[in-house]
């Protein structure tokens, strides 16, 4: 693993992250770097040590996979509210979205030959 769950609880501002039991985190911060990995197209162990913008990256990817596998609500995007004795759950139809990486990552994304294009030759008739 190329962050901590102690890590990931320091960088963490939401508290269900801070309690989350470091066995599960292990489990989010695999997800994430499967996820990195994946948007750059190279193995992370390629970019040992590792350059902060991934390090953040994995952070802020491993903090959303924490959110989102701790409560069912949120991936579902529920919303709940208790007024004296009596409660209410709804849905708003949305749910997390998972954070926009790319800007950290496009300096270490494994620049490929385009397949889309063609080739063409004209010469006058």
């Amino acid at each position: 693993m190329f962050i901590t769950p102690t890590e990931l609880k320091e960088y963490s501002a939401f508290e269900s992250v801070k309690e989350r039991a470091d066995s599960l985190l292990r489990f989010d911060i695999l997800e994430a770097e499967a996820n990195v990995q994946k948007q750059i197209q190279l193995p992370l162990k390629d970019y040992i040590p590792l350059p902060a913008e991934i390090r953040l990256a994995l952070l802020k990817v491993a903090q959303y996979f924490a959110l989102i596998n701790s409560d069912e609500s949120i991936s579902k995007g529920y919303k709940s509210e208790k007024i004296g004795d009596y409660s209410y759950t709804m849905g708003d139809g949305t749910s997390m979205i998972l954070p926009d990486v790319s800007d950290l990552l496009e300096n270490f994304a494994k620049v490929g030959e385009s397949k889309t294009g063609f080739f063409m030759r004209v010469r006058p008739l």
